[in-house]
């Protein structure tokens, strides 16, 4: 079976990290700005098209102000008891 990059699990902690992005009111390109990145990259991690690491999680969080530890809380559920990598 292909892999893909997306889940449920992955999706909600991309809108996670979208609406935490809108709340602080920064545009990608002012989040990428304040990253020390591309827009390009922001866009490719809010389209789903590239997965963030934890450390990433970190950084980015801190960044818009999500708390990383409540983000994993949030999409832990979704992530099947059965999934492999």
């Amino acid at each position: 079976m292909p892999k893909t990059l997306w889940s449920e699990a992955q999706g909600a902690l991309v809108a996670a990290l979208v609406q935490a992005r809108k709340n602080t009111g920064l545009s990608q390109a002012a989040l990428a700005k304040k990253l020390r990145c591309q827009q390009s990259l922001i866009a490719r991690i809010e389209s789903g098209e590239r997965r963030i690491d934890l450390v990433e999680l970190v950084v980015i969080g801190r960044a818009i102000g999500l708390d990383p530890a409540e983000a994993l809380q949030a999409m832990a559920p979704l992530v099947p008891h059965d999934a492999g990598l």
